[in-house]
């Protein structure tokens, strides 16, 4: 059973306690950083799909394509591996965003600690989110899944010990919902309709 098993099949659920009723700014409880991630992403109202394979990838992708009417419009992406990866998805792309109102993107990590996705200029070059367009498709892998922004950025300096990309930035608050709706943090930040594709690769 894959990293994700226990949230989508049996084995141990999280406690209604951590998921519904701690209060944001409480110490966390120890669960692991999947879980954790989970909880906070969809708390930030970002749409969640895992898959055990890149089949399954594939299938959701097109799930969402055809969810939202899609069919006919070119995806913006300011990052190479997206083309390449997805390249015989019959999907046009295009790397001028007054073409597209829908952004695919990979990312360097997923961050548990409050579910946000953090992405660098090799995912948006010098763009500032609020220029991306409002729907956001994120491609990434379970191992990029870390605890916190500084360890994320400890591996960051790791990767790439000779140029550290500039323009790191977290995506957080995605849609708007209840529990997030009067957070004061998430004044003046885009609000993204977003789709994570994370892929089992433990």
């Amino acid at each position: 059973m894959g990293v994700f098993g226990k949230l989508f099949g049996g084995g141990k659920k999280v406690s209604k306690e951590t998921s519904e009723t701690r209060g944001e700014h409480m110490p966390d409880l120890k669960i692991p950083v999947d879980e954790k991630f989970t909880i906070y992403f969809k708390k930030n109202g970002g749409k969640f799909i895992y898959c055990e394979d890149f089949n399954e990838v594939s299938q959701a992708l097109q799930n969402i394509i055809s969810e939202n009417n899609w069919q006919n419009q070119a995806f913006y992406t300011l990052d190479k591996r997206i083309n390449e990866k997805f390249a015989t998805e019959k999907i046009a792309f295009t790397d001028k965003v007054k073409d597209s109102d829908i952004f695919f993107t990979t990312c360097e990590h997923l961050i548990a600690h409050n579910g946000s996705i953090l992405v660098c200029s090799h995912q948006i070059k010098e763009r500032k989110l609020n220029d991306l367009p409002s729907n956001l498709i994120v491609f990434a892998t379970t191992s990029q899944l870390v605890e916190s922004i500084s360890e994320a950025l400890k591996i960051i300096k790791k990767k790439y010990p000779r140029e550290i990309p500039d323009n790191i930035t977290t995506l957080k608050h995605f849609e708007l919902t209840n529990e997030n709706k009067n957070d004061f943090l998430s004044y003046g930040s885009a609000s993204k309709n977003v789709y994570l594709l994370l892929l089992e690769d433990y």
